[in-house]
């Protein structure tokens, strides 16, 4: 019989399953968090759980809070059990669960509610994880998007705001009113510069509606930057059943991960931190060099592959980068084009953090799926690979792969794959990326038009040429021919 995972429970899951060892009585909450997902339930819960595994950070337990519908099951299910879930870390050699118990509970939708834990002195960060499209950038000029409906109606409305960063203004204005310290903003989205995007959005925000608060805000807040990675996929019924057969725990919430976790942070908190350099994280001056690696190398990685993997018709990643020639494709692409653009970083080798991180992409066990690699590539491909191609055109350097990879998106985007099956785009620009990938066919500048995504790169003639050379081979001679070209060239 299987231990339905619980607090009343947690003596009763079976050996070999780390659960809490300290009181969770004694937790209270330090972190108020938005976007209460896989990522987050797999990273940042990891560190806060080896802390309090310590006798640490007691008073840096977690709330989480959602302002969407979407997430109502995940808070259902997990109010259920309260509040626990199990994490499943899984490679060719290992398979390990751990019961987490640093998440105490969960506001969401209700906008007073959040507010009122907004303004609760005990929460001294707020973090988010709320997807690299969240943070209301203008592809064009990559500042605020003054005019995203939302960022509108929160401008004309500022006394109920809808928006989590419309909250965070009210909330740091009240905390100002009631002489209580402003909390800590910290991003833990894929985004490069992630801080200073999240200053951006609340300054600009605040900057539209009252000026005053605005400067009071980027004088008294914090907003660090960090760079966070662990290989997380989706869960389905499948992870759910084998957490119950390998581990005999019925969990309607677990999470399966790599055991592999890498936590960078600029060390800006002057409101307070937990110690998480005591377990593992580490806290730097300047966070730069080592996002541009991971954004660079690991997720414009997972895109050089993934959009050739889906049109070849594999379903997984581990599949897809054991392919001989997309595993070739994306060494080559790194070492000929990307590791060009990253400045020297003491201590760390390029060649071997690449191959690390194709021993991730690897792995059997995570069955991370084509379909979440290549989701949403209109918010990741100006996150991950177009700044790689802007410093690469500004410094005369190689694009010819860079080309490659937004031509595979591009063939993506028509929606079939090589064997004519069709692809589902998911992707809030679904309808117009596909009508111009179709266009590009017989005119390919069409998809690099589109100035949401890719801004003025369609003017460079010398990106423009490349990207339409290699988009026609990939119709005509097919998308494995395509990258042996350029492997071979």
């Amino acid at each position: 019989m299987d231990v339905t995972l619980n607090s009343a429970n947690l003596k009763t899951v079976p050996q070999g399953v780390k659960v809490p060892t300290y009181d969770r009585s004694e937790l209270s909450p330090g972190f108020l968090h938005f976007g209460v997902g896989n990522f987050s339930r797999a990273h940042m819960a990891h560190y806060l759980e080896e802390l309090h595994e310590r006798g640490e950070g007691m008073d840096w337990g977690v709330i989480g809070a959602s302002l969407r519908n979407s997430s109502s099951r995940t808070r259902d299910v997990l109010k259920k059990q309260n509040c626990l879930y199990t994490v499943v870390e899984r490679d060719s050699n290992i398979c390990t669960a751990r019961v987490m118990g640093s998440l105490l509970g969960f506001v969401q939708i209700d906008h007073a509610a959040v507010l009122e834990k907004l303004i609760d002195p005990r929460i001294r960060i707020v973090s988010l994880c709320i997807t690299e499209g969240g943070y209301f950038i203008d592809a064009e000029t990559g500042g605020l998007a003054v005019d995203d409906p939302q960022i509108r109606a929160d401008t004309e409305d500022q006394d109920n705001p809808q928006t989590i960063f419309g909250l965070i203004i009210k909330a740091l204005k009240m905390r100002k009113q009631q002489g209580v310290e402003p909390f800590t903003v910290l991003s833990l989205d894929n985004l490069p510069g992630n801080g200073d995007l999240t200053k951006q959005t609340v300054v600009g925000l605040a900057q539209l509606a009252d000026p005053a608060v605005a400067r009071w805000i980027e004088s008294h807040v914090a907003f660090p930057n960090c760079m966070v990675d662990c290989i997380v996929p989706a869960t389905s019924e499948l992870e759910r059943n084998l957490v119950a057969e390998r581990f005999g725990i019925a969990d309607e919430a677990p999470v399966f991960c790599e055991p592999f976790r890498q936590w960078v942070i600029e060390d800006d908190f002057p409101s307070g931190r937990p110690a998480l350099e005591h377990v593992g994280a580490e806290f730097v001056e300047d966070i730069v060099p080592y996002e541009l690696m991971k954004l660079r190398i690991l997720n414009a990685g997972h895109a050089s592959f993934c959009y050739a993997g889906a049109l070849l018709g594999f379903h997984y990643g581990h599949e897809a980068i054991d392919d001989p020639d997309l595993r070739a494709w994306v060494r080559a692409l790194q070492k000929r084009e990307v590791f060009r653009t990253l400045k020297p970083l003491p201590g760390i080798s390029y060649d071997e953090y690449l191959e690390k991180i194709l021993e991730r992409f690897s792995n059997p066990e995570i069955k991370d799926t084509i379909a979440r690699l290549a989701f949403s590539g209109s918010d990741r491909q100006p996150k991950f690979v177009l700044p790689t191609l802007r410093d690469a055109l500004a410094a005369n350097g190689p694009v010819d792969g860079l080309a490659l990879e937004v031509a595979l998106w591009c063939r993506y985007c028509t929606c079939v794959d090589e064997d004519n099956n069709t692809i589902e785009l998911e992707d809030i620009h679904a309808a117009e990326l596909k009508r111009r990938a179709i266009e590009a066919i017989e005119r390919p500048g069409a998809f690099l038009e589109f100035s949401e995504v890719f801004g003025s790169l369609s003017e460079n003639t010398w990106f423009l040429n490349a990207f339409a050379r290699w988009l026609t081979a990939i119709h005509e001679n097919g998308v494995r021919a395509t990258i042996q070209q350029y492997l071979k060239e």
